[in-house]
């Protein structure tokens, strides 16, 4: 019986160890799948300035199938010396069914910030894909992207492009100085060369080529205009500001307090605080009203400044009330001059609400009524909320660029240098083109960078209005980005469509004065 047992006992720990054995080895060939399929060396991020991915597609535009190719990618700026010091992200949209390219318009996309990725234009605006947002553009879920039925594809191609340090891009080198990127002027300099570059590389040397910037990036391409021309002998065709930036262009003092008034009246109007015989006007109608008093009575007042009598200065105080929705108590405690911080404070006060800078259709809500300024822009936590997940998908998932790297949407760069003079250089640039065209698109609701600022740097490029026919201004019932607004967003599509078929050269016809 013992032998038995033993035997039992012998042949049980025999068992044992073989399924041990089977169970180690199948841990073996589990760690060994792992291994495969898991990383080995560095696990380091790791930027590549130079790659790419293709893929087709295909989008309807105004009722039309417009076969395209994506492509999204890093192609490299190089210093003068020829050495690689950053690389930049962006996504080329190319018409796949044109056989002659030679006469196809090609638009390249800026933003601003100055660290502001393309993110905003590109699924905002004017690529293939929009985002799924509403129809005056707040999020809505589920988070994506759809077709773009008014982008410009159809008549142009596109490629938005991201700086150094923004979207996908980056600096291979230590600019702790910010002498190669982080300048106003080395900005313009570097992105006009890789501009040059990228025509080279995709053989568009024939191509009308178009500039268009957002905010900051109005600086940008009023001074790539004339770069290009200047240092790579590339003529543009048309230059499109979207809510432009002062472009260098000296305001102080009377000027600069009286110019706000008509985007003051734009949000009152919107947020029905005016008085019921002009909310009962149209918007365009009552803006034409504020801006004639601003330049004909607000701001000669605001220059005579101590000597302004004791009932002109009331006259005056119960017309800006009249087109700011303030009280006129409010208005002569601060001497006439509002500023834009405290507006927005102070408009809906009454309320319980603030009102966003970037664009005033949009409410917060502060921690407390009293104050003189708002806690945080209302607009922008809306719009991280409806960029950043869209965009991350997009390039992820349908044109297939994957990387470990932070899509950089906006980040607070600092800039040196000065942009005075950019004004006078995109005016220099149109001189010495006769065919140079120039659109402005602004939001009447943008408080940041106001519709009747943007109309004075136009008037104040050309003082002498010799250029006037080849300047056009397009105003849009929306704010910063006039295109999140449903209604605006067709119509600036299609002012856009219009200005780079209208600004394309005519074949045969000699570009002179």
């Amino acid at each position: 019986m013992r032998k038995i047992i033993l035997l039992f006992v012998f042949q049980g720990i025999l068992l044992i160890a073989k399924a041990q054995g089977i169970n180690d080895a199948k841990s073996k060939d589990s760690a060994s799948a792992i291994v495969k399929e898991g990383k080995s060396g560095s696990l380091d991020i790791v930027f590549k300035p130079e790659e790419k991915v293709i893929t087709t597609h295909s989008v309807t535009i105004r009722g039309k199938q417009i076969p395209y190719t994506a492509t999204a990618g890093t192609l490299p700026v190089w210093n003068n010396e020829g050495k690689c010091i950053a690389g930049l992200f962006y996504a080329y949209y190319e018409r796949s069914d044109v056989a002659n390219r030679s006469a196809r318009p090609l638009v390249f996309f800026f933003n601003g910030g100055p660290g502001s990725s393309s993110a905003w234009m590109h699924i905002g605006y004017a690529g293939p894909k929009i985002l799924n947002i509403d129809a005056d553009g707040y999020p809505v879920y589920p988070a994506g992207v759809k077709e773009n039925p008014y982008s410009v594809l159809d008549v142009a191609d596109i490629v938005f492009v991201d700086p150094v340090n923004t979207g996908y891009s980056r600096s291979v080198i230590n600019d702790a100085g910010g002498n190669e990127f982080f300048n106003v002027q080395s900005d313009i300099r570097y992105l006009s060369s890789w501009i040059g570059h990228f025509l080279t590389r995709n053989s568009r040397w024939a191509s009308p080529v178009f500039l268009v910037g957002e905010s900051y990036g109005t600086t940008r391409v009023s001074g790539i205009a004339a770069e290009l021309q200047k240092s790579e002998w590339i003529y543009v065709s048309g230059v499109v500001l979207v809510s432009p930036t002062e472009l260098g262009i000296e305001r102080k003092g009377p000027v600069q307090e009286a110019l706000k008034m008509p985007y003051f009246t734009a949000a009152a109007w919107y947020h029905s605080k005016l008085s019921p015989a002009l909310q009962h006007k149209d918007l365009e109608e009552v803006l034409a009203e504020s801006e004639k008093f601003t330049t004909d009575e607000l701001l000669p007042a605001i220059v005579r400044g101590a000597s302004l009598t004791g009932e002109n200065r009331k006259r005056i105080a119960e017309k800006m009330s009249r087109y700011s929705g303030m009280a006129s108590t409010v208005i002569l405690q601060n001497n006439l001059d509002i500023s834009s911080e405290f507006f927005w404070k102070e408009l809906l006060r009454d309320r319980g609400y603030t009102i966003g800078r970037l664009d005033s259709r949009y409410l917060g809500i502060d921690k407390k009524d009293a104050g003189e300024s708002v806690d945080y822009n209302a607009e922008l936590s809306t719009w991280y909320h409806a960029f950043t997940p869209p965009i991350n998908m997009y390039l992820r998932d349908e044109l297939q660029y994957k990387t470990d790297l932070q899509y950089v949407v906006l980040k607070g760069i600092s800039f040196q240098g000065s942009s005075a003079g950019i004004a006078d250089n995109l005016r220099l640039a149109m001189a010495q083109d006769p065919s140079l065209k120039v659109m402005i698109q602004s939001g009447y609701y943008d408080g940041a960078c106001d519709y009747f600022n943007a109309k004075y740097s136009m008037w104040q490029i050309d003082p002498g209005g010799k250029f006037k026919d080849r300047f056009s201004f397009k105003g849009y019932r929306s704010g910063h980005m006039v295109y999140l607004r449903k209604e605006d967003l067709i119509a600036a599509s299609e002012d856009l469509r219009s200005f780079i078929l209208s600004s394309v050269p005519k074949a045969g016809v000699s570009i002179k004065y």
